[in-house]
């Protein structure tokens, strides 16, 4: 039972190494490439709560969202990747 606590703990630091590593990676690349920002267009959404535990969905509109050429959230700012993969907010 001890060998599989030492092994666990080993895995946890692996992992936490390798984000670590990747993060770094992505920043100093971002940083390398002058902070490339771009545009991507989301619809947004309002889901209102109504009586009889019934939801009303209405759409607020689109908008261009700025976001960061990057694997990571960077300068603030979410991933290209992600917003162009979930292109609907919900508020």
């Amino acid at each position: 039972m001890r060998w599989l606590g030492r092994w666990a703990l080993r895995v946890l630091v692996a992992i936490a190494v390798l984000s670590l590593a990747a993060f770094a990676i992505d920043w100093t690349v971002y940083k390398l490439r002058g902070s490339p920002h771009s545009t991507v267009t989301v619809s947004r959404f309002l889901a209102v709560p109504l009586k009889g535990q019934k939801t009303e969905y209405d759409f607020m509109g689109t908008v261009d969202l700025p976001c960061a050429v990057a694997l990571f959230p960077q300068g603030g700012q979410d991933p290209c990747w992600n917003l162009r993969r979930n292109p609907n907010q919900w508020e």
